[in-house]
């Protein structure tokens, strides 16, 4: 197999030939039909998200199912499969409980080898998936099957900035119909929130980015105001057109601590501040605790769009094929594996909404 390896901090990904382990019980080996190229694996790139190398990095995967464990109950071979970083074991205390995204297998299965190296060195995969290669051994809790004929590169896309962005305005935040709605950050989540917005019904859509490719992206997909941080301070823009409130929703997704402060001052007296992006693990979020308490605004932490993957991968699926939901405009780039490292430029110097590994 070929894979794109993380080696160090603000190392370039290695794209070698490894050699696959054999699946565990409960594993199911899946060829990769597209892979997406997350701003996750950026994080891991830079050190924000502490993770150990060597590792396959590579998350938002979609493939087929090639071979089962002797345990496996949950897929059969030949499905189409949507990966997600965080499994749903079903069990656990969380997932009982309706909470999916908050799997307490989450990292169980990150630490286990799933490919050597031709120095026989083994080497892990990225939240139990590694899908920067042309296939992955992950646990089958990890899976859900779907039934469309959908193309690959966009069921991709629901693996992860689908479900994280439409699932934050959807199930994190249940944006009401007519409500008006601020979203920091237009990248490929920050698309994804405008298209949660515009299906849950919002009245106005505010996309803030410094970005006009962006910016003009997300006005194809719903959005009705644009706002670019050039032009002067954001939350004054924001409440010079919602007759000085702010929003009834805000929604940060990038990951800094100003942009989540920028979202959060968007938001009118009791709204809801729904924090999407991810911040560096050494990052602090500050807040006045008298504005706090007199503003009264809610703040919600969404991960994976507190999505339930095996209700919500269908859903959204059913949502683009009938083009309620429009996948492949958010798709920039098509690239091949060995391009890899371009592709990690380009999304770190803003050039795209999404590149695809086909």
């Amino acid at each position: 197999m070929r894979a794109g390896v993380f080696v160090g901090i603000d190392q370039p990904l290695s794209v070698e030939d490894l050699t696959p382990l054999p699946p565990g019980p409960h594993d199911v080996v899946v060829r990769i039909d597209a892979s997406g190229v997350c701003h996750t694996e950026a994080a891991v790139l830079a050190g924000h998200l502490p993770w150990a190398a060597p590792s396959i990095l590579g998350h938002e995967v979609t493939g087929t199912v090639i071979e089962l464990g002797s345990q496996v109950t949950r897929v059969r071979m030949g499905d189409r499969v949507i990966s997600s970083g965080t499994p749903a074991c079903s069990n656990c205390y969380c997932c009982v409980r309706g909470q999916t995204h908050l799997c307490e297998e989450t990292f169980t299965h990150s630490a286990t080898p799933r490919a050597v190296r031709s120095n026989g060195e083994q080497i892990t995969a990225f939240a139990a998936l590694g899908g920067f290669a042309d296939m992955m051994t992950v646990p089958e809790m990890s899976l859900v099957t779907v039934h469309t004929d959908l193309p690959a590169e966009q069921l991709a896309l629901i693996g992860c900035a689908i479900t994280t962005g439409v699932g934050a305005a959807l199930n994190t935040a249940r944006i009401v119909p007519g409500s008006t709605v601020a979203i920091v950050g237009c990248g490929g989540v920050g698309q994804s929130v405008v298209h949660g917005a515009r299906i849950a019904g919002a009245s106005r859509i505010f996309a803030i980015d410094p970005l006009s490719l962006k910016r003009d992206a997300a006005r194809a997909q719903g959005a009705t105001d644009l706002i670019d941080p050039a032009d002067g301070d954001v939350v004054a823009q924001i409440r010079d057109r919602t007759a000085g409130r702010g929003t009834d929703f805000s929604f940060e997704v990038v990951g800094r601590p100003d942009t989540v402060a920028t979202a959060y001052a968007c938001a009118r007296r009791g709204g809801i501040v729904t924090i999407v992006g991810m911040p560096a693990a050494d990052a602090t979020l500050a807040f006045k605790g008298l504005e706090m308490f007199l503003d009264a605004k809610e703040v919600r932490l969404s991960i994976m769009g507190s999505s339930q993957i095996r209700a919500d991968f269908p859903r959204y699926v059913a949502l683009a094929e009938t083009g309620r939901l429009d996948v492949a405009s958010m798709i920039t780039r098509r690239i091949a594996l060995d391009d890899i490292n371009d592709a990690m430029r380009a999304m770190e110097a803003g050039e795209v909404i999404r590149t695809v590994i086909v």
